[in-house]
């Protein structure tokens, strides 16, 4: 999942959370904003977009 957040493969990281834990989409939202959060604090270095680039075009 971090490697799909990292690569701006928004899809596959939900779905690899939901596959993961069984929850809702709603909840597979939450955690992969909550993960996000984590990795752009963490690993800023590894993102191949600036914050405002990644979230275009992505509407849930």
């Amino acid at each position: 999942m971090d490697r799909d957040i990292l690569e701006h493969r928004i899809i596959f990281a939900i779905k690899a959370i939901r596959e993961a834990s069984g929850c809702t989409l709603h909840q597979a939202l939450d955690v992969f904003v909550q993960r996000y959060e984590e990795l752009r604090r963490d690993r800023p270095d590894e993102f191949q977009l600036s914050r405002e680039e990644y979230g275009q075009g992505f509407y849930s």
